[in-house]
């Protein structure tokens, strides 16, 4: 197979991709060719990186690489990053071996050693991976950016080992949560401002932007573990706000005020709750066994409490129409 050649510099091109990456424009599109790719002018004693055909992942590995010649085998992971793919099973131990041998890689380089990114690891069982290709497999940092200093020692330091996710990584990853969820938001909008009423409407939309805004800004100072639950203690406290208002404004004793305000207690965080879990996919910290056992255990909590709220704005909303009848 031929080996194909690409280079360090980071255009400007590839940043107006990777910009219309972030929004989720033709997410699905932004792939590189699987393969083996020369960076540089590399020799049979040159380093070998692996990494996922996702176009972000490719060019966070390549713009790292500058003045560094090696090879990138890059996998068929159908667009998906690293991580999400070594969950998915994409960046995995048959794609790998499947790789190396339609490559020729054993022809390639002398050596016997692969360098796989750290967050690829759950997907890989290495000693396969030995044991029918001869070569051998070491983790390198979390960060491409760290693969500089990890080449001259040959050895990662325990900051390198560590996965950190800092707002601006928290941040990135909020336009296309918003793209994603934009459309189905303004429909239910529009859904309650002729039902209950505008302060329904302003309340779903600001559980929408609690789920995918405020949460991955505000995610590490969120108290509990799973996602779940920090994310409907967010829309309790978002809620608050409008129950507060609803009784306050409401006739003391007419039970529409309070069946407005548990409305508002009972369907705002459950929104805000099931956006929060969609970022395990998306973040480094959940495993595929907790997501499992988190949306098992809070998904029939999340849907109770939001068929609760949508029967207390069914019941609402009928009332409403019968007195203007």
């Amino acid at each position: 197979m031929d080996i194909m050649h690409a280079d360090s510099d980071i255009t400007f091109n590839n940043r107006i991709e990777h910009f219309l990456i972030r929004w989720g424009y033709r997410r699905g599109e932004h792939r590189v060719a699987p393969g083996l790719y020369a960076i540089g002018n590399p020799g049979r004693d040159s380093p070998v990186f692996v990494t996922a055909n996702y176009r972000l992942s490719f060019d966070a590995l390549r713009a790292a690489l500058k003045g560094i010649d090696g090879y990138v085998l890059v996998l068929d992971t159908f667009g998906i990053n690293v991580w999400c793919a070594a969950g998915k099973g994409t960046f995995g131990t048959e794609e790998l071996i499947r790789r190396i041998e339609a490559t020729g890689l054993a022809g390639v380089v002398s050596h016997k050693k692969l360098i796989l990114p750290q967050l690829g690891a759950p997907g890989v069982r290495a000693p396969e991976v030995t044991k029918r290709t001869g070569f051998r497999i070491e983790y390198g940092p979390v960060r491409a950016d760290d693969l500089p200093a990890y080449l001259k020692t040959g050895k990662a330091t325990p900051g390198m080992r560590r996965v950190r996710f800092p707002l601006w990584d928290r941040i990135v990853l909020i336009p296309v949560e918003l793209v994603g969820f934009a459309l189905p938001a303004i429909v239910l909008a529009i859904v309650a401002f002729l039902g209950p009423g505008w302060l329904a409407a302003l309340g779903l939309v600001t559980a929408v932007l609690g789920g995918t805004v405020l949460f991955p800004a505000l995610l590490p100072y969120l108290p509990t573990k799973d996602y779940s639950t920090k994310g409907l203690l967010l829309g309790i406290l978002l809620s608050l706000p409008y129950a507060v208002y609803q009784l306050a404004t409401g006739l003391p004793g007419d039970w529409k005020t309070y069946a407005s305000t548990l409305m508002f207690l009972l369907a705002m965080p459950p929104v805000t709750a099931y956006l929060a879990l969609n970022f395990t996919g998306a973040t480094p910290f959940p495993s595929r066994t907790g997501v499992r056992k988190e949306i098992y255990t809070y998904i029939p909590v999340i849907a109770g409490m939001a068929a609760l709220g949508a029967l207390m704005a069914v019941v609402l909303t009928a009332v409403k129409i019968l007195e203007m009848i």
